[in-house]
């Protein structure tokens, strides 16, 4: 069974790079699940039910968000709401799990897979430089009792390098992947640890490269020279698609590789 998760898409050139390449990769890879976080969609921060809806036709199984996920209010409404000619898709659009009890929407999203493979996404959020977040450790471990599914996939939105290993040695074994977004920068450090659990600290943002982290560089340069708050705009230039592919066994859950994947136009 083969998972494409594709990294935090960042305002139009994300969406846009996204489109051009996410089809061949799922066919060339036959790909069974497709993953998708889209906090960052709409403008850069947050997500709107209609680019929802326009990720789920571009073949997304389930789109996970993070701390950026209450930006568009219209997407609180999306997330309550009843199924309807599009099926279960606004409970496939999901928000951070450990976020405080009683808050919209849902963490995690259990389905089958059109091969017949029963799957579960959970979206996850550190604590360490970020508000927001009950203890992710803990709070998975009770989680991961209630679900039946043997391949899981962990969406761990972290700022902390260290805490991203930490959870992924934490739930090694017991999951099929960790795999770390919000940094929007690809890390080099892929690979299938002990226990079957394929891991990386931060699967890289899907959008402008020539940007800081997605912002266009002058404004943001101008906030570190002088301290003055100022207005953050999505950049366009040198677009890339950034994602993980995982290969699995699907009766166990234990992933056998992991592939980064980098694609520009």
């Amino acid at each position: 069974m083969n998972i494409l998760f594709v990294g935090d898409i960042f305002g139009s050139a994300g969406r846009k790079i996204v489109r051009e390449h996410i089809g061949h990769v799922r066919k060339a890879h036959e790909v069974d699940l497709v993953v998708i976080n889209a906090e960052n969609a709409a403008g850069g921060f947050g997500l709107t039910p209609q680019l929802a809806e326009d990720l789920f036709d571009l073949g997304a199984d389930v789109l996970t968000t993070g701390n950026h996920v209450w930006d568009k209010r219209e997407l609180i409404d999306y997330m309550n709401s009843a199924p309807s000619d599009s099926g279960t898709r606004p409970r496939r659009v999901l928000r951070p799990a450990n976020l405080q009890p009683g808050l919209p929407g849902h963490g995690v999203y259990e389905g089958t897979t059109q091969g017949g493979v029963d799957y579960a996404v959970i979206d996850l959020m550190g604590r360490v430089f970020m508000s927001g977040a009950n203890d992710p450790f803990h709070f998975i471990n009770d989680l991961l009792a209630g679900i039946k599914a043997k391949v899981i996939v962990v969406d761990f939105h972290a700022e902390a390098t260290s805490e991203k290993v930490a959870m992924g040695w934490h739930l090694d074994g017991r999951v099929t992947a960790v795999l770390g977004t919000h940094t929007h920068v690809p890390t080099a450090d892929e690979r299938v640890l002990p226990g079957g659990t394929a891991y990386q600290t931060d699967v890289g943002m899907s959008g402008p490269y020539d940007s800081v982290i997605g912002v266009e560089t002058d404004l943001v340069l101008r906030k570190f020279l002088t301290s003055m708050p100022g207005k953050f705009e999505a950049a366009k230039g040198n677009p890339k698609m950034c994602a993980a592919l995982v290969a699995c066994d699907p009766l166990t859950g234990r992933a056998s590789a992991i592939q980064r994947i980098m694609l520009g136009e």
